[in-house]
């Protein structure tokens, strides 16, 4: 029986309305796809373009033996008045300078320090690098916490856009594989852009679904809300070893963490607590009384083994956590199931404590080979190449999709595809979106957002439901 005013009513999932799920999620999100394929196609080749900046600080000409690291140490510290010892870069090359952190008035300055005279060779913010302002371009746009939960908004409904657009693509009638497997470059007009579009988009789903969900770990809500979930559990509590919404530990978090050193887990699987103090801008440039004064002469001791040791680079050599005497040999490799972190004592040069990928929970160890192969550099340049790959697909996807909404697009309205009819409030719909309203928080208040705009404010601008496309009421 018809609802009165002969508007049909159909249970859902009904082609018409998934399809404005697209389009509206599409709207939305995809510039911001556009942005996240460009500035994450950079950050794949992370490694290659530092080591590619560092190459002037590799190659020095050296008169006689290098400085003691020690010496290397103080130096920056002399050239950053007011600063204190965060880390120890050890360098790539023989003839290399070394990359000292120190911490000054809340932020980390790195000085590349000439490995014979001690000049200061250059001083520079530490996250004002160019890769790292990459990695906040795509990940906080710059915004911090703001921007971190923007971006996380955007890949949430993204997730909508994938998964309704696969039901689109899914086929009714399969008489042939043209436009279904693979684009018909020989047609024209509407077909050839639908096509495009569709097989790309078919395509490059599952890699673009794994790296939306693979992101969304160091996103400023979903990875506060995987931590506090991971934390139900003491084999998986304690901080995770990635930022979150681009900020490192708090200075509670590292106060509270022990050391591999005493006997118990870091409170970040993989580190200890100097290196999140290391991490931590504010931490680092506590009061001398947070963290008491190192005797620098350890790194001559601690730096040598570093090289025996041979852990993958960026290699750290971090400052012994409050009340512990051992320093800490780290390697922060993007390839984070290679990273390995020694305790080693700085009297003898003994190393009292290894924690290798191995030693992780299960869940830091699965979040950070998802973490490695979004980065590019779980399987070399095979990953690199592939998420290369799908960013210039999704770029096609996301140009194919503006063409046709433009073409399509009638004067004076959004364009959104006809509401023909109001679907029922069925089970499977609820199947469908609870689910992802639990697993993606963002899009599920979001989406309660947009429905209480509809049934409240929009209900009393006829105009701007028209030309947003909903009718008399939302679809």
């Amino acid at each position: 029986m018809e609802p009165k005013g002969g508007a049909v009513r159909r249970s859902w999932p009904d082609y018409a309305a998934v399809w404005r799920w697209h389009f509206y999620a599409g709207l939305f999100c995809l510039p911001f796809v556009c942005w996240l394929a460009v500035t994450g196609s950079v950050y794949l080749f992370r490694p290659d373009i530092e080591a590619w900046l560092d190459r002037p600080y590799e190659s020095l000409h050296l008169d006689g033996p290098r400085a003691a690291p020690s010496s290397e140490a103080r130096a920056a510290l002399a050239a950053v008045p007011g600063s204190t010892f965060s880390h120890y870069e050890s360098p790539a090359t023989p003839t290399g300078a070394a990359q000292v952190v120190v911490a000054h008035d809340g932020h980390l300055f790195r000085v590349y320090v000439h490995p014979r005279t001690l000049r200061a060779m250059s001083i520079g913010r530490d996250d004002h690098r160019p890769m790292d302002l990459v990695a906040h371009l795509h990940g906080q746009l710059l915004l911090g916490t703001r921007g971190s939960m923007l971006v996380e908004l955007a890949g949430s409904w993204a997730i909508v856009m994938i998964l309704t657009g696969l039901y689109l693509w899914f086929p009714r009638n399969i008489r042939r594989l043209g436009g279904i497997l693979y684009p018909r470059l020989g047609q024209h007009g509407r077909l050839f852009w639908r096509d495009l579009h569709a097989v790309t988009g078919l395509w490059l789903s599952l890699v673009a679904l794994f790296m939306l969900l693979s992101g969304l770990p160091w996103a400023s809500s979903w990875g506060s809300y995987l931590t506090w979930a991971r934390n139900h559990w003491t084999a998986t509590a304690g901080t995770p070893d990635w930022p979150i919404g681009g900020k490192s530990p708090t200075g509670a978090a590292i106060q509270a963490a022990p050391s591999p050193a005493a006997g118990g887990g870091s409170g970040m699987p993989g580190m200890t607590a100097a290196e999140m103090a290391a991490m931590s801008a504010p931490a680092a440039s506590a009061s001398p009384a947070r963290h008491p004064g190192w005797d620098l002469g350890a790194l001559d001791t601690v730096v040598p083994v570093a090289a025996r040791l041979n852990p993958p680079r960026p290699v750290w050599i971090l400052p012994p956590a409050p009340g512990h005497e051992d320093w800490t040999v780290s390697s922060r490799a993007q390839d984070r199931p290679q990273r390995v972190t020694y305790q080693v004592a700085p009297g003898t040069g003994a190393v009292v404590a290894t924690q290798t990928f191995a030693d992780l929970n299960i869940v830091d160890r699965v979040v950070n080979v998802a973490i490695a192969t979004h980065e590019g550099q779980l399987f070399g340049r095979l990953n690199q190449a592939i998420l290369l790959l799908t960013a210039t697909g999704l770029m096609l996807v996301s140009v194919s999709a503006t063409v046709m909404w433009w073409r399509r697009r009638p004067g004076g309205v959004l364009g959104a595809p006809a509401s023909v009819a109001r679907p029922y409030f069925s089970a499977l719909l609820l199947i469908v979106i609870v689910p992802l309203a639990i697993m993606l928080p963002m899009f599920g208040l979001s989406l309660l957002l947009v429905m209480a705009l509809d049934r409240t404010l929009l209900l009393r601008l006829p105009a701007t439901r028209r030309w947003l496309g909903l009718g008399p009421r939302a679809a």
